[in-house]
C-alpha cells in the first residue's frame, strides 16, 4: 500500500554539534519535537566519536567549534566513509562558511536563528535523499548540473523536479523568491527556473536582484500562457529564455540544455581577476583544483601580471577562506628585519625591540601565508624558512620557545626560480618544498581581447572616482591597445587608463588621448590557434611533505608562446594544410623535443592535460607511428 501523502518520516538518529548551550538546547527541543532521537555534543571530537559509534542519519553542525572547525570534521567523516547527512548551522554573517561547507560535502544549511518549519523542511529533505528508497528511485542528485526551481505551485514544482531529475540534473525546489536567495548564495546552482507570478517578491524582481548582484547563474523564466510579456521583460533583464505554461518535457529539456551550454562559456571574472582568454581559463581551473589541498603553490610571471591576485584567489577558493591571508613582500623588507617580520620577536631580542611582536607566521595560523618575491630572500633566512615549511614550527627572534602553526604556503616570483637555484641564490631543497604546484600567469600580450575587458573595467572605475563622462573606447583606440606589447602588463594598462581619465573628459576615449604605450608586438612567423582550456588533475589533500612536485625537471613555467605573442591585429599567415591528426602529432612531438621529453612541461606549452599526451603516445606506438 502506498504511504499516505504528508505522513511524517520515521524517527531517525540526529546529532546536534553546537558549543553554545542555548542554541544546543533549542535545536534538541525542536528536533525531538519532530519525532527524532537526538544526541547533543559540544566539540568536533565528540561529534566524530558519536558519528562513529552511534551512526546517526543526520547531523546539525555548527561551523565554529572550540577544538577544530566543521570543515575539518567534514573531511574526516568523508575520509572514514561515514554516511551522515550534514546540515550546517551558520550565522547570517558567515554565509561564506555555509558555501564552503556545502562544497566540502554538507547537504544543506540553516541560518541561525531558524524556525521549526524551516528545520523540519531541511531535515526531511536531507533524510529523504539519504534513505535507501530515495537512492534507488532517483539518480545521485549532486552529480549533474545544479538546477534551482522557484515555483509556488506544488504540482508544477513536482513536475519540473521529475523532468529535470530524469535528465540527470541535481534539483532543489523552493516556493518563493525570498527562499531562493539563500539557496542561490550557498548552493550556487548552474541554472534557475523562476516562475514570474511568485507570492511576495515577484520572479522579475528576483531576476533584477540576480543581475544586480552578478550571481553566476543562468535563468529561465516560467510564465503563464497569458503573460508572455513577462517573459520578454525577463530576457531584457538578462534571462536566457522563457517557457510558457503548460510546457512539455521536450521543450523544457531543450531550453535547459541550451542554457547550460551557454553557461559553460569561458568565465570573464574569477575572484579579483578579469579575463576570458584560454590562458586565464587554465589559471582559473588550476586554482580551483588545488584550492582544497594544503600543497604549496608557486606562482610565476612577469611583474604586473597579478601574482598577488592569484594568491588571494587560491586562499578565497580554499576551506581556509575565513582564516587570515597574510602577504609579505620579501624584496621590500630589509634583510636584517626579515626574520622578525616572518617569525616575530620578543622584547629585548635586539636593539629597538622594546615590545613583543607577532610575526606573519603566527598571524597566518589556520590560513594562508603569501611570500611574494621569495627569490629575494637571503640564504641564511632560507635555511630557517625551510625548517618552518618542513615542520610547521618556528622560534620568534630572541625566544627559546618553539611555536607550531598551521599555514598554507603560497609563493611568487618574477624571476626564473630554477635559474636562481642553478646560480646558487636559492636553496634547491627549499625550492622543491615550495615548488609543488606551479601556477604560471600569462603576460597581458598573450591574453588577446582581455586587454579591452580590463581597460573598460578601469575606465568605468576611474571615471566614477574622478567624476568623468567616459563610457568606452573608440575603435581606433581599441586597436592601438590590442597592438601594444604591454611590457608592464596589467599594472601598465591600469596606469595608462588612469592617465587618460585624469587628463581628459569625453564620452569616448579617442586615439589622440592615449599616452605613449611603448613598442608594439612584432608579428609572429606562424599564428597558432589557442588550445582548449586544460583540466588540471586534482591535487590530493594532505601535508606539504606528502605531496611530490608536479614537474620532474622544474622550469620557469611560462609557455614560450607568451614571449612573442602576436597582436590580434597582425595579419595571419596561411599554415600548411594537412590532416588534423597529423598536425596534432607534429605539434605534440615538437613540444616534447623542445622540452627534452618532459611531458608535464610539453603539456604546459600546449595548454593541454599531460594525460592527453600520455594517451596519444601510447596510441601512436601501438600504430607504429613512433618508436617505442
Amino acid at each position: 500500500m502506498a504511504e499516505p501523502a504528508g505522513q511524517a518520516m520515521p524517527p531517525s538518529r540526529v546529532v546536534v554539534v553546537e558549543d553554545n548551550p542555548t542554541q544546543a538546547e533549542l535545536a534538541r527541543v525542536l528536533v525531538t519535537g519532530l519525532g527524532h532521537q537526538v544526541r547533543v555534543v559540544g566539540t568536533a571530537h565528540e561529534a566524530l566519536e558519536a558519528a562513529r559509534a552511534w551512526r546517526p542519519a543526520a547531523m546539525l553542525l555548527d561551523v565554529e567549534l572550540p577544538d577544530f572547525d566543521g570543515f575539518e570534521l567534514l573531511r574526516r567523516m568523508r575520509a572514514e566513509a561515514i554516511g551522515c547527512a550534514v546540515i550546517v548551522l551558520t550565522a547570517n554573517a558567515s554565509m561564506e562558511a555555509a558555501k564552503e561547507a556545502i562544497r566540502a560535502g554538507a547537504v544543506d544549511y540553516l541560518v541561525k536563528p531558524f524556525r521549526r518549519d524551516r528545520l523540519a523542511e531541511v531535515l526531511a529533505r536531507a533524510l529523504a535523499e539519504r534513505s535507501p528508497e530515495a537512492e534507488v528511485a532517483a539518480p545521485a542528485p549532486e552529480i549533474g548540473p545544479r538546477v534551482l526551481v522557484v515555483e509556488d505551485n506544488p504540482t508544477q514544482a513536482e513536475l519540473a523536479r521529475a523532468l529535470l531529475r530524469r535528465s540527470g540534473h541535481a534539483v532543489r525546489v523552493v516556493g518563493s523568491a525570498e527562499a531562493a536567495l539563500p539557496e542561490l548564495a550557498a548552493w550556487q546552482p548552474d541554472l534557475a527556473l523562476i516562475d514570474v507570478g511568485l507570492p511576495g517578491m515577484s520572479g522579475i524582481d528576483l531576476l533584477r536582484r540576480i543581475a544586480a548582484e552578478r550571481m553566476p547563474v543562468q535563468v529561465i523564466v516560467i510564465t503563464a500562457h497569458d503573460t508572455r510579456e513577462g517573459g520578454v521583460e525577463a530576457i531584457r533583464l538578462g534571462a536566457f529564455d522563457y517557457i510558457a505554461k503548460p510546457y512539455d518535457a521536450q521543450r523544457l529539456a531543450v531550453t535547459v540544455r541550451n542554457a547550460l551550454h551557454q553557461a559553460a562559456r569561458p568565465r570573464d571574472r574569477f575572484y579579483s581577476f578579469i579575463g576570458a582568454a584560454p590562458a586565464m581559463q587554465a589559471v582559473y581551473s588550476t586554482i580551483e583544483s588545488v584550492a582544497a589541498s594544503k600543497a604549496s603553490v608557486f606562482i610565476t610571471g612577469e611583474s604586473g601580471t597579478g601574482k598577488e591576485l592569484a594568491a588571494d584567489a587560491v586562499h578565497r577558493a580554499s576551506p581556509r577562506a575565513q582564516a587570515p591571508f597574510v602577504a609579505l613582500n620579501c624584496g621590500a623588507i630589509p634583510r636584517d628585519l626579515l626574520e622578525s617580520e616572518v617569525f616575530g620577536h620578543v622584547r629585548g631580542a635586539f636593539t629597538g625591540a622594546t615590545t613583543d611582536r607577532t610575526g606573519a607566521a603566527r598571524l597566518a595560523d589556520g590560513g594562508t601565508l603569501f611570500l611574494d618575491e621569495v627569490c629575494e630572500m637571503p640564504l641564511d633566512m632560507q635555511v630557517k624558512l625551510l625548517r618552518f615549511v618542513q615542520t610547521g614550527t618556528f622560534q620568534p627572534v630572541g625566544s627559546g620557545r618553539t611555536e607550531r602553526v598551521d599555514v598554507r604556503f603560497v609563493c611568487a616570483t618574477n624571476r626564473d626560480p630554477l635559474a636562481e637555484v642553478q646560480a646558487g641564490r636559492f636553496r634547491e631543497d627549499l625550492f622543491y618544498r615550495l615548488y609543488v604546484v606551479p601556477l604560471p600567469l600569462p603576460p597581458l600580450r598573450a591574453r588577446g581581447h582581455d586587454v579591452l575587458l580590463i581597460a573598460r573595467h578601469f575606465l568605468q572605475l576611474f571615471s566614477r572616482e574622478e567624476r568623468k563622462r567616459f563610457r568606452g573606447f573608440e575603435r581606433a583606440a581599441e586597436q592601438t591597445l590590442l597592438a601594444s606589447s604591454w611590457p608592464g602588463n596589467v599594472r601598465q594598462l591600469q596606469n595608462v587608463v588612469r592617465n587618460i581619465v585624469v587628463l581628459h573628459d569625453d564620452d569616448q576615449v579617442r586615439l589622440e588621448m592615449l599616452p605613449p604605450l611603448g613598442r608594439s608586438v612584432p608579428p609572429a612567423p606562424v599564428a597558432v590557434e589557442p588550445a582548449p582550456t586544460p583540466s588540471p588533475a586534482p591535487v590530493e589533500t594532505g601535508s606539504v611533505a606528502q605531496v611530490r612536485p608536479i614537474l620532474t625537471t622544474p622550469v620557469f613555467s611560462q609557455p614560450a608562446a607568451y614571449a612573442a605573442a602576436p597582436p590580434l591585429v597582425a595579419p595571419p599567415q596561411e599554415p600548411e594544410i594537412m590532416p588534423l591528426a597529423e598536425m596534432e602529432r607534429r605539434l605534440i612531438l615538437a613540444a616534447l623535443r623542445k622540452t627534452r621529453d618532459d611531458v608535464p612541461r610539453a603539456a604546459a606549452l600546449l595548454q593541454i592535460n599531460p594525460s592527453t599526451i600520455y594517451r596519444k603516445l601510447q596510441a601512436w606506438r601501438a600504430e607504429g607511428l613512433i618508436d617505442s
